[in-house]
């Protein structure tokens, strides 16, 4: 049964922006320590990677915590929440601490599908529940 339905478009330029402003610090409040080592390896590489990178998980995040009903209060953080990929590439959602319990105990599972392309990421989450 579907529990919530997330969607979320990010301008990658306002990302940008936010990111000139605040540099590291905007990075280190949005990803999790294994997403920032990620962003770190793509903005050495090719800095626009890097942003694209920082949006498609900002625009995640969003959707996900639209799709469970809680926007960003509490247990959902920036932090307690990473998309990760599976060994094939497949965007996964990845949860800690009380967020993670919180989900649990619910009975859900998360699916989420991530994009970008030039100026915008997009990403569309589905919450099923189980039973």
């Amino acid at each position: 049964m579907i529990f919530g339905i997330g969607t979320d478009i990010c301008d990658v330029r306002r990302i940008r922006a936010t990111f000139e402003r605040q540099g590291e610090r905007f990075v280190r409040k949005v990803l999790t320590e294994a997403e920032f080592a990620v962003w770190q390896h793509r903005s050495g590489r090719w800095p626009e990677r890097g942003l694209r990178y920082l949006a498609t998980r900002f625009s995640a995040k969003e959707a996900f915590s639209k799709a469970i009903g809680l926007g960003m209060r509490m247990p959902m953080s920036w932090r307690r929440c990473e998309i990760a990929n599976a060994p094939g590439g497949r965007p996964v959602i990845v949860l800690h601490g009380e967020l993670r319990t919180w989900f649990d105990a619910q009975g859900l599972r998360a699916h989420v599908s991530v994009t970008d392309e030039t100026d915008f990421a997009a990403s569309f989450v589905v919450i099923e529940k189980d039973g």
